[in-house]
């Protein structure tokens, strides 16, 4: 039972430090819908989204006005469309992303991902088609996110994936110019990838999901930096008590909420990602949590160490609050939508090195990264790969989301709009990667991986 002053505090965090559920998102399993006949294929999957997921907005919509949290983001995950069409003779998977952006249309979710392959130790067929499809799928439709797995800690790194992944970003971005390049944003190349991660652009159902479930992703910035700042000069066991603490009661009402949702909509219920998700508002900011700690710029020396506590008390708080946690779970650092990380880099305090340090410790990686359009393939591929490591060799979930801006150069900007929001081009090592990017094959998992 909820005291008072639970409710009070819980009403202060929405209206004042801009606690919100980010998503509830609906996980569908389509591997019933494939068929040698992509068109009958196309049928069945439509028919499927549109008939689970077409009451999801109007719950979600119901909670949140019951309830007075703000739900921002109703979504769609689906089984990786390369499982499901590699049963047709289908060569152009634009199709079937074609069809998953009118179900997700015709439901009102704003994304639905898993426009997906998993290729960290080869592909099939079905792999290497969705692969050659991302760039005309991402730039013919809305709604439609994709990913691609290319390591494991178990499997090693698929560098061959990696280099053909590199020549995707850039079609994609070529061919979403007019718009910054805004295909890439939807866009996550994974190390070790999760099947349950409720957060876009990385989304989609696994096979080992159930055939319909519901999980949800909560966000609080902004209620963890009030708390921070609260504490005072507090020391840094009692910082992250306090973190503990405030994860805790941020979690309990994504718990609630997903649990509700679930009954509803008459589906299992999944996880709840516990991950701090910031948004490109002032005040809505992981960067301004490191900045409260004592930092004068996320950036600054210090900024691994003072994330890594983050990461550490947002788990262990969130933990205690749901049964089932899943996801990603930590604390999101993208630059496009984080307000404090846009005015760190403006002001020369971080950079893509940093950044790739600071993702050792917390969750995905280097995220809504704008870099110069004419950057090489293989430099591309070689930050992929650098993120890919870090994962594979720390046994945790790596990613890369970035952006080559066609036409931008470094300290010009790209501009998407709403949760996506904007982005300083930033800087590359100049110096050149290709000789090692071009030998191929796959680095070999590290032996801390046999754990049998």
């Amino acid at each position: 039972m909820l005291t008072i002053e639970e409710i009070l505090e819980t009403i202060k965090m929405v209206q004042e430090e801009k606690l919100d559920i980010r998503t509830i998102t609906m996980g569908i399993s389509l591997r019933d819908c494939a068929d040698a006949d992509h068109q009958k294929a196309c049928r069945k999957i439509y028919d499927k989204i549109t008939r689970l997921a077409g009451p999801l907005v109007k719950t979600g919509e119901d909670i949140a006005r019951e309830y007075g949290l703000p739900i921002v983001n109703k979504r769609i995950s689906v089984t990786p469309i390369a499982l499901v069409a590699e049963a047709s003779s289908e060569e152009d998977y634009c199709k079937y992303a074609a069809t998953l952006d009118r179900a997700a249309a015709e439901v009102g979710v704003n994304f639905i991902g898993g426009f997906s392959a998993l290729v960290h130790k080869g592909f099939t067929v079905g792999d290497t088609r969705l692969i050659r499809s991302i760039p005309g799928a991402l730039s013919s439709t809305e709604r439609v996110c994709a990913s691609v797995n290319v390591a494991t800690s178990r499997a090693g790194i698929n560098m061959d994936a990696i280099t053909m992944l590199s020549r995707v970003i850039k079609e994609t971005a070529e061919l979403t110019a007019a718009q910054d390049s805004i295909g890439c944003a939807k866009l996550v190349v994974f190390a070790n990838v999760p099947e349950d991660n409720p957060f876009m652009a990385g989304a989609f159902h696994g096979v080992g999901e159930p055939d319909c479930v519901i999980n949800t992703g909560v966000s609080g910035p902004g209620v963890v930096k009030s708390a921070i700042k609260r504490a005072g000069s507090a020391d840094l066991g009692a910082l992250s008590e306090t973190i503990k603490k405030t994860a805790f009661k941020i979690t309990r009402m994504g718990e609630l909420v997903g649990r509700t949702a679930a009954r509803r909509l008459n589906v299992p219920f999944g996880i709840v990602d516990l991950s701090l998700a910031p948004t490109p508002a002032v005040g809505d900011s992981v960067a301004e949590i490191l900045e409260e700690m004592g930092l004068e710029r996320c950036g600054a020396p210090g900024s691994t160490a003072a994330l890594a506590l983050l990461n550490d008390a947002v788990k262990k708080g969130g933990a205690m609050a749901s049964s089932y946690v899943g996801g990603l779970s930590g604390a999101f650092i993208p630059v496009s939508e984080d307000s404090g990380m846009i005015n760190a880099v403006n002001e020369g305090a971080l950079t893509i090195e940093k950044l790739e340090a600071m993702t050792a410790v917390c969750s995905v990686g280097l995220d809504m990264i704008a870099i110069p359009g004419d950057t090489a393939d293989e430099t591309i591929a070689a930050i992929i790969a650098d993120e890919a490591a870090i994962g594979v060799f720390n046994h945790k979930t790596t990613a890369v989301r970035i952006i080559p801006a066609v036409g931008k150069k470094v300290g010009d900007q790209v501009e998407f709009g709403g949760l996506l929001g904007r982005a300083p081009v930033m800087a590359v090592n100049g110096f050149s990667s290709e000789k090692f990017v071009h030998r191929g094959g796959r680095i070999p998992a590290p032996i801390h991986s046999l754990r049998n």
